[in-house]
């Protein structure tokens, strides 16, 4: 920023959070500057002369300069893992007026520390929250015709505690337990292999896959494995690595091995790790004289401490917060259409009474009230979602929340025009709900749970909703699907000649876990589980409080190992806004353990492996994030308990809530399975599956996903399941006893012919199958879409696919064919008229059998 009268400068920008802030250096006093020498790169150079290591070398009288095109970087290597508390950049008059700054564990994967719009050169010094090695400037606009140009790149901030971490040379898993699929005989145990002695050995059964692991007592950093093969070596095998056990990491994957001995550098977190041999070079089976593990020393010196700030994406205000409107503008102006862009943002509202504001929400942006109760935070405005980025359609008003705060609308009525993922809970509306765009457009929505509506909701144009243990005023209309349960005021069923599926109560049901302040210290309430629930949970609140302290606090720049790190010390976790590549997947084992994000953080998988697990214990809470598929296959992106899992977690479900995946969209995305359910009792409440139908990355086999959600549990129940488009079953439940209250579909559009998804003999793969050995079943409040725009002469044999059987029920269920793309010829099995024509007229059953 141009560089001129503090009073001026502050009065004006102190409260555009999105633009840089000119501020005492004071950061400059206790932090030290990291980047001064160290190795720095850049995207381009505009010549000789100005070198990216110029803007680090200490002298205003050098500079770096890029190519002239908006897409340039320049890059600074620390060294080390630093904590990163502040970014000065001192521009030549070639500035950039739109840049990133952003951080890196690898130099390969990235996270916004800070995004700035509307800069106009001079030296801007930027306030920024994050750890990470590598430090980058990303240009998104220039302000002048030349390129980017920087006299100097300063980054200040607090290098780790001790010296960059070593391999030791000790064998930490030399006398450990061991273990192993098989041995071929008694003289070849599994500790042979851990002796230290090179003239005993382990030997597997010969047959592939086998495998033989190590519990080195307690959670480490892995650093080298070495490999003592006798004549009898795997070809093809895994370094795998373990915070239980069950849920295993891949460290490193071999093929073409030869034998003798081989070390390899590998990197990961874990208890346990083991050899998984899946093809042997012999006829006998896998024979190891010794296999050792190496771990770090030096590194971070000591466990993870919990707590501390929230990041630099979440802002905090109370009623005196000056400019308060701008600060929401401001945020709003660039997340309106920022769709598939790589913004988060929260905002959490101090308790307090706020007048005469619009919180506009746009993409990937929450809105938190900090009280115990809605009521203890008051907004005499409104909290608006519409669709004007969108020529007033509302179909694609996705990623957004607002949560635990009370709204006496300015005109009598608020407006939540959203698509799916926009959850809104734990609201209290002094007012009237409408839920449509200005103009009426179409809409696809949408979810509330634990709000009370003083006034009447109007849903309007909206297509369907699902509404839970809450209370309304009243309820004007509906299209095609409203589903009620638990909702005082609801209006009554009448499914038969309307849209209306209502429930008295709901039968499980737990709220979502949610950030407050007790006095000045933030704290995360967890809401005990309610049977048969009717109205809100609130002000009765039962359930803890934790501490923040026992979080740890995540923000951009954390890597995988430093999370899973965090787990197997015994904290939760709390996700600050922000997007996270994962080179390994993050294992929740504990039970009880709490995974909650803020501002729609975002997690992607690299390199085809899994993004979370969760091992099949009590309790556990995952909410509020978004799972984003990389380019690399994954098997599973979500999958909660291991194969085969069956203890009883009734009286402690685990439960997901607010939960999102993505399969492209963003970029190319790959993924076998979305969500894959193997514990019994899991509560899945609020959820969109979403195999992307539009941005970039999309076509049939480029963001291929071939289920979306997989339930192999007992007892699992879900209310509010929207998935859509996925190049199988969108729904395939195999486990008993499994029930479902609303869901919301739509076949992949892009299937590009009939014999495309002609299985079995059958055109197309139903929305939601329930496999044929299943026993005991029930669904309500079902509907499936049809809008195959690569080939609409495709006539999809049914969109539910049940066995007839006298515990199988389904309660009021349709198919559409949206404008007459595509057709069905029945609504479950061979029950139920076809739909035809254009018209969008739904075929449906209000019972089956």
């Amino acid at each position: 920023m141009r560089l001129r009268s503090l009073g001026i400068a502050l009065a004006s920008t102190a409260a555009l959070i999105a633009l840089p802030v000119v501020a005492p250096s004071s950061a400059l006093a206790a932090d030290a500057n990291l980047s001064q020498g160290r190795t720095a790169v850049s995207s381009s150079t505009e010549n000789a002369a100005t070198p990216a290591a110029a803007a680090v070398d200490g002298d205003t009288g050098t500079r770096w300069a890029s190519a002239a095109t908006d897409d340039q970087w320049l890059q600074v290597d620390l060294g080390a893992t630093a904590s990163i508390s502040q970014v000065v950049l001192n521009w030549e008059a070639a500035y950039a007026a739109d840049y990133k700054i952003q951080v890196s564990p690898d130099g390969g994967s990235w996270s916004d520390l800070r995004t700035v719009t509307g800069g106009d050169g001079g030296t801007d010094t930027l306030t920024v929250s994050g750890q990470g090695r590598y430090v980058r400037m990303q240009g998104i606009h220039r302000a002048t015709p030349w390129g980017y140009s920087l006299w100097e790149f300063q980054v200040f901030g607090t290098p780790g505690t001790t010296q960059p971490a070593t391999c030791s040379t000790a064998n930490s898993a030399q006398g450990k337990t061991a273990s192993a699929s098989s041995t071929e005989n008694a003289g070849t145990p599994a500790s042979a292999a851990f002796d230290g002695d090179d003239s005993t050995r382990w030997s597997s059964q010969a047959a592939d896959p086998q495998w033989l692991r190590v519990d080195l007592g307690s959670s480490q950093d892995i650093c080298r494995i070495d490999l003592n093969w006798e004549a009898a070596y795997g070809k093809d095998f895994q370094l795998q690595a373990s915070a239980d056990g069950q849920n295993w990491s891949t460290l490193k994957t071999v093929t073409g091995a030869t034998g003798g001995r081989a070390s390899y550098d590998v990197s990961g977190t874990g208890r346990y790790v083991r050899v998984l041999g899946t093809a042997r070079a012999t006829s006998w089976g896998y024979s190891l004289w010794e296999f050792a593990v190496h771990t770090t020393s030096g590194g971070t010196g000591g466990p993870i401490q919990g707590g501390g700030d929230l990041g630099p994406n979440v802002i905090v205000v109370d009623p005196s917060t000056p400019n308060l409107q701008q600060k929401f503008d401001q945020v709003f102006s660039q997340q309106e259409s920022a769709q598939f862009g790589s913004g988060r943002y929260q905002f959490l509202l101090k308790p307090g009474t706020y007048n005469g504001i619009n919180a506009q929400l746009g993409f990937y942006t929450s809105i938190s009230g900090l009280g115990m109760n809605p009521d203890d935070t008051q907004i005499n405005g409104d909290i608006t979602v519409d669709a004007g980025w969108f020529n007033g359609n509302a179909t694609q008003n996705f990623w957004r929340s607002a949560e635990n705060l009370a709204i006496t609308p300015s005109n009598g009525t608020d407006r939540w025009a959203v698509a799916q993922a926009a959850p809104f809970r734990r609201i209290h509306v002094k007012g009237g709900l409408n839920l449509a765009p200005n103009g009426y457009g179409w809409a696809s929505g949408g979810y509330i749970a634990d709000s009370k509506i003083d006034g009447t909701v109007g849903p309007y144009s909206q297509q369907q909703w699902y509404t839970r243990d809450s209370s309304v005023g009243g309820w004007t209309n509906g299209v095609w699907n409203m589903t009620f349960t638990g909702v005082q005021g609801a209006p009554a069923t009448n499914f038969d000649t309307g849209p209306y599926t209502t429930l008295d109560t709901t039968p499980i049901s737990r709220e979502k876990p949610f950030l407050y302040l007790d006095g000045t210290t933030y704290k995360v309430f967890v809401p005990a589980k309610r049977t048969n629930a009717r109205g809100v949970s609130w002000p009765a609140n039962a359930g803890t409080s934790l501490p923040l302290d026992q979080f740890y606090v995540v923000k951009p720049g954390a890597t995988a190992a430093t999370i899973n790190q965090a787990l197997a010390q015994g904290l939760n976790l709390l996700f600050t806004p922000g997007v996270y590549h994962l080179d390994q997947t993050i294992n929740v084992t504990r039970a009880n353990t709490v995974v909650l994000g803020l501002g729609l953080a975002t997690l992607i998988p690299d390199g085809g492996i899994d993004a979370l697990h969760v091992a099949d214990v009590d309790g556990v809470r995952l909410a509020g994030f978004l799972i984003d598929a990389g380019a690399t296959r994954s098997d599973t992106l979500l999958q909660i308990g291991p194969a085969g899992a069956a203890a009883d977690h009734s009286a402690n479900p685990t439960t997901m809530q607010d939960v999102f995946i993505r399969v492209g969209g963003a970029g190319p995305g790959l993924a076998t399975n979305s969500v894959v359910i193997n514990s019994d009792d899991v509560v899945v409440d609020h959820t969109w599956i979403w195999r992307a139908d539009h941005g970039e990355g999309v076509g049939w086999e480029t963001n291929r996903a071939d289920y979306g959600l997989v339930v192999n549990g007992d007892d699992v129940l879900t209310t509010g399941l929207f998935v859509e488009h996925f190049n199988k079953y969108d729904v395939l439940w195999n486990g008993e006893r499994g029930r479902t209250i609303f869901f919301q579909n739509e076949k992949a559009y892009d299937a590009p012919n009939a014999a495309a998804i002609t299985h079995d003999g059958i055109v197309g793969y139903a929305a939601y199958k329930v496999a044929d050995a299943v026993n005991v079943h029930e669904a309500w409040g079902l509907g499936s879409y049809c809008n195959y725009t690569s080939d609409p002469s495709i006539v999809q044999r049914h969109g539910f696919q049940v066995p007839v059987k006298p515990g199988i029920k389904l309660h009021s269920i349709q198919v559409i064919s949206l404008g007459g793309k595509g057709q069905y010829a029945h609504v479950v099995n061979d029950t139920g008229a076809p739909t035809s024509g254009t018209d969008t007229i739904p075929s449906k059953i209000t019972q089956f059998p």
